[in-house]
């Protein structure tokens, strides 16, 4: 399967590195707090800070790498969105098949509500394919700076004429 001239492994090889990022702080984040560790101290690890700092990497990088231009970086920041919503999911199922609240659940993270629900859950699961477009808009606002930084490239990775 293609997605603007990609296939999903071109787009997954391409941000391997921030996937796994993703997966660590986010695992790691919902162990913490699963473990018993203050929210206080789990917060640190932020799936947040990670997605904006893949969000402007990536914006810079599709087009100086060469791998593709704007359409490119909405699926690149969609692989990234999936893999954190994941987690943040994974989180508040378990809370709400345990009753036990964890940094995706308690109410500290989830608006001053309950956040052992299955709305909760949906919520996140709709964030997780609208957030990217927001993403997307602020990427591509990067990327068209970098372009003109560095001038825009022809396929392939030449620079135009």
């Amino acid at each position: 399967m293609k997605i603007f001239g990609k296939s999903i492994s071109d787009y997954l090889k391409f941000e391997k590195v921030f996937l796994i990022l993703i997966l660590v702080v986010g695992l790691a984040r919902l162990g913490l707090s699963m473990a018993g560790v203050p929210n206080s101290t789990a917060k640190y690890l932020s799936l947040t800070v990670a997605l904006l700092v893949g969000t402007i990497f990536y914006s810079v990088t599709v087009h100086t790498s060469g791998f593709g231009s704007y359409k490119q970086l909405l699926p690149v920041l969609e692989f990234l969105s999936i893999t954190g919503g994941s987690i943040i999911i994974a989180g508040i199922v378990i809370s709400i098949l345990t009753g036990k609240d964890n940094i995706f659940s308690s109410p500290e993270f989830a608006g001053g509500a309950n956040g052992k629900t299955w709305a909760h859950a949906g919520a996140h699961f709709v964030l997780m394919f609208v957030g990217p477009l927001v993403l997307w808009l602020i990427g591509s606002l990067i990327m068209f700076i970098t372009k003109k930084v560095t001038g825009a490239r022809a396929p392939g990775g030449s620079a135009a004429a």
